[in-house]
């Protein structure tokens, strides 16, 4: 997991997928809540909520997990909306990875 940039993301909805599968993650504000949108080990997706911590200090995640981008965009989990429908009102910030 990495940390949420200062700067947001100018990024479209159809350039969506092509930055998660490069950079593997995502955080997308909307609704007074922040999500990390991620991958996992390449092979599934998932949202995960910022604002809860299991035990060994990770996101709690906040939907299931999906083996496509596309099928992950359509799955509802911020407050019973998908990506693709909160997109226009949401604001996307890279995930930076500590070096």
């Amino acid at each position: 997991m990495g940390t949420k940039a200062a700067e947001a993301l100018d990024v479209s909805f159809e350039e969506l997928p092509v930055y998660l599968h490069a950079k593997h993650s995502v955080y997308m504000e909307v609704g007074g809540k922040t999500y990390y949108l991620t991958d996992v080990n390449d092979r599934y997706w998932r949202a995960q909520d910022t604002e809860t911590f299991n035990d060994k200090g990770h996101y709690v995640d906040a939907s299931e997990l999906v083996p496509t981008v596309s099928e992950f965009l359509a799955l509802p989990f911020a407050d019973g909306k998908s990506i693709t429908d909160v997109f226009d009102e949401a604001t996307f910030y890279a995930s930076e990875k500590a070096e």
